[in-house]
């Protein structure tokens, strides 16, 4: 089963609050050598003293999942697996020892990602023309991947955007953005054709915001919230952008264009109506989705961002994924240990959505370490600029641990127990035996392979660090 981290948190909220252990045993009515066995993660915690620490240490209970550090020790199994750093021997309690001191973790993952972008680069990554490429994609999606996807002073922009518009029409939220760019810009907002595949195209200086007509209603309201982000909020994306500091401009680049795509969802799905719809209707994407006039990928990508100090909504990772399996977006506020290279477990149902375009799948997936997730996806298809060009599909995943499953309407008429299935982070990371839909043997291992049998792609011995 998985190991149990809230020692090592309750360590570091400690330490970041200038407490010694005996002190926040005074705290709590525990004795000093109880309270060092419990950062050691040697006792368990009862309920109320979980409330006892949260209220002590002043940190909402979901602070005290582990999930941050669980991330961390995710990343780190994945970098002493590099072959090409021949750490494959390092033990598991150490990888967890570093994942507990938090600033050398997040440093030793900095390193690695520099590293790995330097020996591609150095391997010959290059353009056709032989210019050699850097993409900061990567720095971006930590960026936001780091912040649990929520930013907020971000939410509190958008709250304030919301309160000074018009309350939105019969004709709809689009009509009311649109009324505040005219009122308050200038901005004249026209749909019409625009030339190859662009969607939206603003010109300050006629003071024109162009709309394909190609887009649908909600796509509409959300590049008039977009624009309208970024008029009114470009100070606070600013402040954003430099509390992360992108080390290159194209990463601060692509950070600005994630953060303003952020301030437009929070606009038309504001916090607390969105959070107390979520709750009402069991996180049902479909009906979010009517409810708010925007699309199902949108209320995804919304629901993974409810993670406001005070009132968080239920943590969710999000992951898009095109048919070729390249990921275009994740977020993690469930603790779900992306894998950073190469493919995810073609197990994972993420990959079986594509053969049924439109329909809600559901999978409970458990990883190697016990660790358990409802996990639901559904294909989104964007319309295609002229005939004849294939239409953009993408598959959207989420998921939650499976504790809090019963709050989410797709586990419905499941045997949540029996219907489990085992997935990996990607083939180069499972140890699970016996799996014929592995497409590579995993790292650690040395392969045994016997011509006079046939089964599973891979057989393999043990692990090192298993002997």
């Amino acid at each position: 089963m998985a190991r149990p981290m809230i020692g090592r948190v309750v360590r570091r909220l400690r330490k970041e609050k200038g407490l010694t252990q005996a002190s926040l045993a005074l705290r709590l009515g525990i004795s000093a050598s109880y309270m060092n066995l419990i950062e050691a993660d040697q006792r368990t915690i009862t309920a109320s003293l979980v409330f006892k620490l949260a209220d002590a240490l002043g940190v909402d209970l979901a602070v005290l999942s582990g999930q941050a550090e669980g991330r961390l020790e995710a990343g780190l199994q994945e970098v002493f697996r590099d072959p090409l750093l021949g750490a494959e021997s390092v033990p598991e309690e150490q990888v967890a020892a570093l994942a507990a001191a938090p600033d050398a973790a997040r440093a030793v993952l900095a390193l690695w990602r520099a590293w790995r972008v330097a020996r591609e680069d150095s391997a010959g990554l290059a353009l056709p023309s032989g210019r050699r490429i850097l993409l900061p994609t990567e720095e971006a999606r930590d960026a936001f991947h780091d912040a649990a996807n929520h930013f907020p002073l971000l939410e509190e922009t958008a709250e304030a955007l919301r309160a000074t518009m018009e309350e939105p029409s019969p004709q709809g939220l689009d009509h009311a953005l649109a009324q505040r760019l005219r009122a308050h810009h200038g901005l004249s907002v026209t749909v019409g054709v625009l030339p190859g595949a662009a969607l939206r195209r603003y010109d300050a200086a006629a003071a024109q915001l162009l709309l394909s007509e190609s887009l649908p209603r909600e796509s509409r309201s959300f590049h008039l919230a977009f624009t309208l982000g970024l008029l009114e909020a470009r100070d606070a994306v600013d402040r954003v952008i430099a509390a992360i500091g992108p080390s290159s401009e194209e990463a601060g680049s692509l950070l600005r264009i994630g953060l303003l795509n952020y301030v437009a969802a929070a606009v038309m799905m504001p916090y607390a109506p969105f959070q107390s719809a979520a709750r009402a209707l069991r996180h049902d994407v479909a009906a979010l989705s009517a409810r708010f006039a925007v699309s199902f990928e949108q209320a995804c990508h919304r629901l993974s961002t409810l993670q406001r100090e005070g009132a968080r909504g239920l943590p969710f990772f999000f992951l898009r994924v095109d048919p070729a399996g390249n990921v275009s977006k994740r977020f993690s506020a469930a603790g779900f240990p992306f894998a950073r290279g190469g493919g995810s477990c073609p197990r994972w149902i993420p990959h079986a959505a594509f053969a049924t375009p439109g329909r809600v799948v559901v999978q409970v997936a458990e990883l190697p370490d016990g660790a358990a997730f409802l996990c639901f996806a559904r294909t989104v298809e964007h319309a295609a600029v002229r005939w004849g060009e294939p239409a953009p599909v993408h598959v959207v995943a989420m998921g939650c641990e499976l504790g809090r499953a019963e709050e989410v309407c797709y586990a419905d008429g499941i045997d949540l127990d029996s219907a489990r299935v085992g997935i990996g982070l990607s083939c180069r990371l499972c140890d699970r035996v016996d799996c014929r839909s592995r497409a590579f043997p995993p790292l650690e291992h040395r392969l045994l392979l016997d011509p006079a049998s046939a089964g599973a792609p891979y057989r393999f011995s043990p692990a090192p660090s298993a002997r």
